[in-house]
């Protein structure tokens, strides 16, 4: 069987560690040809190092200098910024690319990938959100697949597969509710980083855990899966799921549900991206039903996390209004992680940022543009 070539977007966080970690127990099926990271220059050498692909990126080219001497005659060719990213994807001839970079970073190299052929692993949330018009048409256009890799999303694939959307009546997606599930309003406004970085059930980066706090990430969800399998705003429920066991669920039109239930661990829904149509056996434990326990099920507390409303207006609203939701939500998590702001202030910022969004048409540059000025307002 032919090795899998794939080009990894984000090499060095969470979803590209979990990734790694499928290629040292799979490495007659998956080669990863080209490895990018954005700052994290340490463990991109340890990583090239161990697989040594032909192509390694990093994006921040102060520390390119670094990456030229850790990786001195290991005969990989050396990138660094946003535009050696994209001559390393247009070089590297993968047949996948895993896109997993944080936040909007994500947008132009995943659309680069998918112009040069490569089928997409979508771990990269924002990318869809700020630029799905785009990207699904150039899916299309270049005939390759779009894998969801994002647990709610590959759980709600999983259900749909084989199933026409026309017997599809609702999409579930659950929230584990995030480190301040219980929290009450006076304890939001004094909640601390720190504090919001303690989830309960997932290990993830800093930003998509604040996300979690927020449910921020449940809105980029929301609008995702609008996009990724055509299914109208008003058939998308979020149920918060405190087990984080049940992923996602399909309620079809004779009233079945189907749910996609494992534990709560990133390699389950990047191998079934990666290995797709064929699933790999790995040695991730399934759970244990005969001591599981009750697995439960609440109404998100809306009046509290405002962010997911917000996201959801934002994503039906639609043009212009998902990117600046993305790119807002993103540079007020920095701010709150920076301890520049408060925890409730991510939602006010945000809004005020939407409700500047231009009228414009949805292309590459205006999306940037969008974004770019969404940050902005956030500088002083």
């Amino acid at each position: 069987m032919e090795v899998k070539s794939i080009a990894v977007i984000g090499a060095t966080g969470s979803i590209g560690s979990s990734a790694l970690d499928i290629f040292r127990n799979y490495p007659e099926r998956f080669k990863p040809v080209m490895l990018s990271a954005g700052r994290n220059v340490e463990k991109l050498i340890a990583a090239a190092s161990e697989f040594k692909p032909a192509h390694v990126v990093i994006a921040d080219d102060t520390k390119y200098n670094d990456l030229k001497s850790a990786l001195s005659g290991s005969g990989a060719k050396l990138y660094c910024g946003q535009a050696g990213l994209s001559e390393a994807i247009n070089n590297c001839g993968a047949k996948m690319c895993l896109s997993a970079a944080v936040g909007s970073a994500g947008l132009a190299p995943t659309i680069d990938a998918i112009k040069a052929g490569m089928d997409i692993a979508l771990a990269n949330k924002e990318s869809l959100v700020a630029g799905g018009e785009i990207i699904l048409e150039l899916i299309k256009e270049k005939n390759v697949r779009l894998l969801p890799v994002d647990s709610e999303h590959s759980a709600l694939f999983q259900c749909l597969d084989g199933n026409p959307r026309k017997s599809v009546r609702k999409l579930i997606i659950t929230a584990s509710g995030g480190a301040f599930r219980d929290y009450s309003k006076r304890q939001l406004e004094t909640a601390t980083p720190q504090q919001a970085l303690a989830h309960p059930t997932w290990d993830m980066g800093a930003k998509i855990t604040i996300d979690s706090a927020t449910l921020a990430n449940k809105a980029l969800e929301v609008i995702e899966a609008h996009r990724l399998f055509a299914i109208a705003y008003e058939n998308i429920e979020v149920l918060v799921h405190r087990q984080s066991l049940i992923h996602g669920m399909v309620e079809f039109c004779d009233g079945a549900v189907m749910a996609q239930i494992a534990k709560p661990d990133m390699r389950l829904p990047i191998l079934h991206a990666l290995g797709y149509p064929e699933r790999l056996e790995y040695n991730l434990q399934s759970p244990s039903f005969a001591t599981l326990g009750q697995l439960t099920f609440e109404e998100p507390k809306y009046e509290l996390f405002p962010m997911l409303e917000i996201g959801i207006t934002a994503g039906k609203a639609g043009g212009l209004h998902p990117a600046v939701y993305s790119a807002a939500n993103e540079k007020a998590v920095a701010l709150f992680l920076d301890g520049k702001i408060s925890f409730n202030d991510i939602a006010k910022r945000t809004e005020k940022a939407l409700s500047t969004t231009p009228n414009l048409p949805v292309t590459l540059e205006n999306i940037l543009s969008a974004e770019n000025e969404a940050k902005k307002q956030f500088c002083n």
